[in-house]
């Protein structure tokens, strides 16, 4: 391999399987980037070797499971399915990481909701009730992690669930609006804007379409990073407010998301 070769991810899964015992493949958090999946970033290639067999390489972490998941091919690379993928990984993430990952995986196309579902429902051993719990919470439709993230933050404090990825038309078919996450039967839109949209060329029009939903009675509460990383109980209370303006009954607020999204201390 000559210098001026990128080292990309599948060339380091390919050297890690080179090396390793007949049967291994690749799995956990490599495979589910190989199929473009999102977890939690890491430089280590994650390997699945038969049992019996042993095996240890810098940089590699290596797994031995009782019995080897069916295997599938990815850019060429032996690799664990997509469901195998994401059952394997609820061993080793949390519940909003593993949506995230279960929402990519459907976003990328390597399967759909109903398949994780029904793969969960068949497994057995560690991360299972995860596995279970997660699955369910799969949307297809799914832009991104941070939009993944919202949706939880909603339904984990009791709020309804939005639906994903609602669309308005013309008359004649053509696409006119696209929602994040929305109320449809309020007019209520969340929307996430990440930092990315301050120098998108397209926030012009963004702005002039939301004028438009706007003056045809629709709300909206636009979340940006800060809010969801450091003051998701403010997005809350934002979006139960415009729900109650609107005539929507809103629940008491479930304390659960405070296990999975951190409140900064306001000053004093």
């Amino acid at each position: 391999m000559t210098a001026d070769v990128p080292i990309t991810l599948t060339l380091r899964a390919q050297a890690a399987l080179t090396a390793a015992p007949a049967g291994a493949m690749i799995s956990h958090h490599t495979a589910a980037k190989l199929w473009g999946g999102v977890v939690p970033d890491t430089s280590a290639v994650h390997v699945s070797i038969p049992p019996g067999t042993s095996f240890s390489r810098a940089g590699v972490i290596v797994h031995r499971p009782h019995t080897l998941p069916a295997v599938g091919t990815r850019r060429r690379v032996r690799v664990t399915r997509p469901e195998e993928t994401f059952l394997a990984c609820a061993a080793y993430l949390a519940l909003v990481e593993l949506v995230v990952l279960g929402d990519s995986l459907v976003g990328a196309g390597a399967t759909t909701a109903e398949a994780l579902i029904t793969a969960a429902a068949h497994r057995r051993g560690r991360g299972t009730r995860l596995a279970r719990s997660a699955a369910a919470l799969v949307r297809r439709g799914v832009d991104s992690p941070p939009e993944t993230r919202l949706r939880l933050l909603l339904c984990l404090a009791g709020l309804p669930e939005p639906e994903v990825d609602h669309r308005i038309y013309s008359e004649v078919g053509q696409l006119l609006y696209r929602f994040d996450l929305s109320y449809p039967q309020i007019k209520l839109a969340i929307e996430y804007d990440g930092r990315h949209h301050e120098r998108d060329p397209y926030r012009g029009r963004d702005l002039l379409r939301r004028e438009d939903l706007e003056a045809d009675g629709w709300a909206f509460v636009v979340v940006v990073t800060e809010h969801l990383n450091g003051t998701p109980g403010d997005v809350l209370a934002r979006v139960a407010r415009v729900m109650q303006r609107r005539g929507m009954p809103v629940p008491r607020l479930s304390e659960r998301w405070r296990q999975h999204f951190s409140q900064r201390e306001r000053p004093a």
